[in-house]
Order: structure tokens, then C-alpha cells, then sequence
């Protein structure tokens, strides 16, 4: 051993709406259930997960860009109304 230490690299995650780079802290993870777009901040539901900054800005900015069904491999909208009031709800 050289005594060194090395600082543990943070996984980045790129937010679906402004398609900025983040820590993966610092972003909301999203999953499908039943066409739904959910919530999941502990990160501990299964299935293909979506990332997004929690603010309505990203949220909106990756409705409108279609990014949700592109994301999750899923044809047509997805509905957003839950993981919108989780947002409201947590920018409060």
C-alpha cells in the first residue's frame, strides 16, 4: 500500500428533461408502473428507472420533449400526475 487514498467516484446520471449531467443524489429517480411515471426516492423499486432534477421546470421540459416514453421504452404518453404533486410537494 502507498498510503494513498482515493476519493470514491460519484455515479452520475443525466436528468431527462434538460439533459444535464448530476450526481445521483442530486436527481429524482422515476419508474414505470402500470403507465404511470412514480416517484422513487429511495431508489429501491424495480424496473428500468428514469432520472430527473425535482424541480417543474425538468419535469415539464421533459413532458413536452417526450422524454418519459423514450426513457422507458414505452409507446405513447405516459401519465405524469403523481410524480408532479411529488414534486410540488417536495419544492415546498
Amino acid at each position: 500500500m502507498s498510503g494513498r487514498t482515493h476519493a470514491r467516484a460519484c455515479p452520475q446520471r443525466t436528468c431527462v428533461g434538460c439533459r444535464e449531467r448530476a450526481a445521483k443524489g442530486d436527481l429524482l429517480r422515476i419508474v414505470l408502473i402500470e403507465g404511470a411515471c412514480v416517484p422513487d426516492p429511495r431508489g429501491t423499486l424495480p424496473g428500468r428507472g428514469a432520472s430527473v432534477h425535482p424541480t417543474l421546470v425538468c419535469l415539464d421540459l421533459a413532458v413536452r420533449r417526450r422524454a418519459f416514453p423514450r426513457a422507458f421504452k414505452s409507446p405513447g404518453p405516459l401519465d405524469t400526475a403523481e410524480l408532479r404533486r411529488h414534486i410540488e410537494t417536495i419544492g415546498q
